[in-house]
């Protein structure tokens, strides 16, 4: 038998933030995609409710969240995460991340690694110049609510190639809809995060080392696992 998912709010000095969480045991922490919600994991939650204590989180700017007063980087995301595990008294964690979800998680590691134990990133890509460029179209373009309601089959039609059925395709389209004359959140700051990635990468990598540094000094190393899946 499936476990049961309990839905709350947290709150922050930007809004609040919807969070869905069940089971007992190990905590992991679930991170969706743009422009989804929490509603991404809905069934998966269930299941691994049996095992762990799960927990999943809509992103400020999706889903129930609020809509933040500003445009959030990926750093800014990465805070939210430590905010609801300081709320929900977890120390450290296994996260989940998928694709905007991944960013954020691999942000999470890199400036908290203490608070990461195991990190999955699923669907991560890549960005050369021209997939920069692509994303600060895609947010300049926005998602545009159109006098003669064509929107709504617009994102219909936008992936029933691969959704694989009318069911979920439908809690898609709400998760698109309540992004709707608000600014692609997640898609500037995956674009900006890849532009400077370089320097990100080049300072995240000194601090970790440092940090694993002082860990193998107090001999209390435990390094975060990570696992890549395409």
């Amino acid at each position: 038998m499936n476990k049961p998912i309990k839905r709350a709010f947290l709150d922050t000095e930007d809004g609040q933030i919807l969070y869905r969480i069940g089971g007992e045991g190990e905590p992991l922490l679930l991170l969706h995609m743009n422009p989804r919600s929490s509603d991404e994991y809905r069934e998966l939650m269930s299941i691994l409710a049996k095992k762990y204590r799960v927990m999943a989180m809509d992103f400020m700017g999706f889903g129930d969240s609020d809509k933040p007063p500003k445009l959030y980087s990926v750093a800014d995301y990465a805070k939210t995460v430590i905010a609801l595990l300081d709320e929900l008294g977890i120390e450290k964690t296994n996260i989940l991340g998928n694709h905007t979800g991944a960013f954020v998680s691999g942000e999470v590691a890199a400036a908290y690694p203490e608070r990461v134990k195991n990190l999955i990133l699923c669907n991560v890509a890549g960005f050369g110049e021209a997939g920069k460029a692509d994303l600060m179209i895609r947010f300049q373009e926005g998602f545009i609510i159109k006098e003669d309601g064509s929107h709504l089959m617009e994102r219909w039609l936008a992936r029933t190639r691969y959704v694989g059925s009318a069911e979920l395709n439908h809690r898609w389209v709400l998760d698109d809809l309540k992004c709707f004359g608000y600014p692609l959140y997640a898609v500037w700051a995956v674009g900006n995060y890849c532009m400077d990635a370089a320097q990100k990468t080049f300072l995240n990598r000194i601090n970790l080392e440092r940090k694993l540094s002082d860990l193998k000094k107090s001999k209390l190393h435990n390094g975060c696992k990570i696992i890549l899946t395409a």
